[in-house]
């Protein structure tokens, strides 16, 4: 099959499907079918370098693409195209990807549900009554639809591994640093991470080996070797996997979404896998840290945002000041600002030690509870999200219990350390993510778990 039918195919899909499942605010095609053309002339001239080459690529809209309208999901940066390519985007052009479009999530990639998009909400393919997860639900959608072949997202408190779990798919983030983040819109910079959604764990490794990497554009970027593929078929004999008790006894956790998982983790030991008890005390104070630390992040990077550079403006502004209040206003949704507020709030005079300081204090023993768990065992094994899917509109009104879907992804930003979701059975005939963490820059660790899930799964 050429590159070109292989992308007829898929926006032959994405013409079916999206009334439905809405996972994209703009499709590519243009762009798409110039790259598809040349993937085609390098495989005709025997060019076979990158697994990537030729295979259909859908971008969460917070990912600067030359040229291509990038938004966050947000109408304050409508009609926005950034001059340049983010460094992950710049690597996956080089491997010859063809991009079929700029996928929905929550506005600025804040949210569990997609329902924060200043667009349009995203269906979830295994029912379209329910939410997608979030905030990346666009590209979880489009790949468990079948509208693109693998799709990038970024994980800030779950934002990837959430919804993976919610449709189904493999979603992976890395190790705080493994990824550069130049050219991403940034929510909270010291925990956004971008990852891949794909249909198997072998494709997350393929397409993290051609992320990862050096970037001196990005401070935060790490210098360490990239080897994913190397381990992913080594099996989990003699490898000894942590089961957090605190993970499975946080507020909200379903019945069957437990149930679904302890099986899975029963499936790990019968191939071979040593189940260790361990301990992450302080993952009661997880979510209240974290949502101190990415609002005081993201009130600083939205501060940008103000009608003057980029983006939209409110013309009826007289004044500079009324222009920054009316178009922040105006352009900015509901959970935007209230994390905006909430945020500048922990960060103004006389509560910075009281609401910030404590919060990173948190943060700091919290990836403390990692290092000595992982003292114990290679990886550790959770579910991923408390619940399946819960139905559109459920929780928009209740910011409490829509910030409670995070509860045990965040501890892994919190702490840097690298996880991926894997689907594990079903509840309530809904998807169910089994979530695997390893220690920081034990990326392949992570990934050899959940090959070895996989097979002994699907054996």
């Amino acid at each position: 099959m050429t590159s070109t039918e292989l992308l007829d195919r898929h926006l032959a899909v994405i013409e079916r499907q999206e009334p439905r499942i809405k996972a994209f605010l703009r499709v590519t095609e243009d762009l798409a079918r110039s790259q598809a053309a040349e993937a085609d002339r390098r495989l005709a001239a025997g060019e076979n370098g990158s697994p990537l080459l030729g295979i259909p690529l859908a971008v969460k809209d917070v990912l600067c693409v030359e040229g291509v309208e990038t938004t966050a999901g947000s109408q304050i940066l409508r009609g926005f195209r950034p001059p340049y390519d983010a460094t992950a985007i710049a690597h996956l052009r080089q491997a010859g990807a063809v991009f079929v479009g700029m996928t929905n999530c929550d506005e600025f990639a804040m949210g569990s549900s997609t329902e924060n998009s200043g667009y349009f909400p995203t269906h979830n393919p295994h029912d379209v009554t329910r939410v997608p997860g979030g905030s990346s639900g666009g590209s979880a959608a489009a790949v468990a639809s079948g509208e693109a072949v693998y799709a990038l997202g970024t994980d800030t408190g779950g934002s990837i591994r959430q919804p993976a779990a919610l449709c189904g798919v493999v979603g992976m983030k890395p190790t705080y640093g493994r990824v550069s983040r130049y050219g991403l819109i940034a929510f909270a910079s010291s925990l956004d991470q971008i990852g891949p959604f794909t249909h198997s764990v072998h494709d997350a490794a393929l397409v993290l080996q051609a992320l990862s990497g050096l970037d001196r554009r990005d401070a935060t970027s790490a210098d360490r070797p990239v080897d994913m593929l190397s381990e992913i078929e080594l099996g989990v004999e003699g490898m000894r996997l942590g089961v957090p008790r605190e993970y499975f006894q946080v507020e909200g956790m379903e019945p069957g979404v437990r149930t679904t998982v302890e099986r899975a983790i029963l499936v790990l030991e019968r191939a071979g896998a040593e189940l260790v008890d361990v301990s992450l005390p302080h993952t009661d104070y997880g979510l209240a840290a974290y949502y101190i630390i990415a609002p005081a992040e993201c009130s600083s990077n939205l501060a940008r945002f103000d009608g003057v550079k980029y983006g939209v403006r409110d013309e009826g502004a007289r004044t500079l000041l009324d222009t920054y209040l009316r178009t922040r206003r105006h352009y900015f949704g509901a959970e935007v600002r209230r994390r905006i507020m909430l945020g500048t709030y922990a960060l103004s005079a006389g509560y910075y030690e009281a609401y910030y300081k404590k919060a990173q204090q948190i943060r700091t023993l919290i990836a403390q509870d990692f290092e000595k768990a992982f003292q114990d065992c290679d990886a550790i094994v959770s579910a991923t999200s408390p619940t399946v899917a819960f139905p559109l509109g459920a929780k928009v009104d209740n910011p409490l219990a829509m910030y409670l879907n995070d509860v045990l992804t965040l501890g892994g930003n919190l702490a840097g350390v690298p996880g991926i979701s894997v689907p594990c059975g079903t509840s309530e005939g809904l998807p169910v993510g089994l979530q695997v963490l390893a220690p920081q820059w034990a990326d392949a660790t992570a990934l050899r778990v959940a090959r070895a899930y996989e097979v002994a799964r699907d054996a």
